[in-house]
Order: structure tokens, then C-alpha cells, then sequence
């Protein structure tokens, strides 16, 4: 006769699909890890934009950054893009620009007009060419 107090073990997991609803859970984990990583280095960028710009020190840069995207509601990612282009194109959203320069306490840019790379910007071969 067997003993009494032997309990069953746990039951097959009903769900055959859980194992791949587990790898597609890691894959899209991954995937946002991967965007997380290409994020910061655009801010990161960013910020070394603003500290040649505002003359202030990678911390201030951050919070310059913060306070923009705040100020015109706009996610730092998109603001970080934003400064990167313009600093390759010369191109940059009128709010945008005003935030900046409203948080660093002076024009960005050598004047009103939105066109043009960015005073004191290096003229590398083969970019920002006459």
C-alpha cells in the first residue's frame, strides 16, 4: 500500500505557448535595451553640444537639456536629435531654440536667423563645405 501523504508533483503547465511567450517578453526586453543604450549616446552628444555652446560643464549641459524638453514638452531624446542636427545642419526649431538660449542666457546661434551651423563650428572636409 503507498504512503498516504505522498502529494502529486506540480502539473504540466497548461499553456504550451508559455515558453515562447517568455522568449518573445526577453526579445522586446532586449529591444528596448538597445534603444535605452542608442538614447543615451544621443544625449550624451547632446550635452557636449550645449558645454561648447553655453561654456558650462557637462552637468549644467544635462540640465539645460532637461529644462528644455520640459519647457516645450518635447522628450529629451527628440531634443538631444534636435541639437545634433542643428549643430550639422544649422537647421533647429524656432521654441526649441529659444528655450535653449533662454536657459543659457544668451543667443545660440549669432543672431535671430535659424540657418547656418553654429558659431565657432569646425568646417571639416567634405561637410559644411562652401
Amino acid at each position: 500500500m503507498p504512503p498516504t501523504d505522498v502529494r502529486p508533483g506540480p502539473a504540466p503547465d497548461p499553456d504550451p505557448d508559455s515558453d515562447s511567450d517568455q522568449i518573445f517578453r526577453l526579445q522586446e526586453e532586449v529591444r528596448q535595451l538597445k534603444e535605452a543604450v542608442v538614447s543615451h549616446a544621443v544625449v550624451d552628444q547632446a550635452i557636449g553640444v550645449v558645454v561648447v555652446l553655453g561654456g558650462v560643464t557637462p552637468d549644467e549641459g544635462w540640465i539645460v537639456l532637461k529644462e528644455v524638453s520640459q519647457h516645450t514638452n518635447i522628450k529629451l531624446r527628440n531634443v538631444a536629435e534636435t541639437v545634433l542636427i542643428w549643430g550639422r545642419t544649422g537647421v533647429m526649431p524656432p521654441e526649441i531654440l529659444a528655450a535653449l538660449e533662454d536657459r543659457l542666457g544668451r543667443p545660440v546661434c549669432g543672431g535671430p536667423a535659424l540657418s547656418g551651423p553654429p558659431q565657432g563650428s569646425p568646417r571639416v572636409s567634405g561637410r559644411n563645405s562652401p
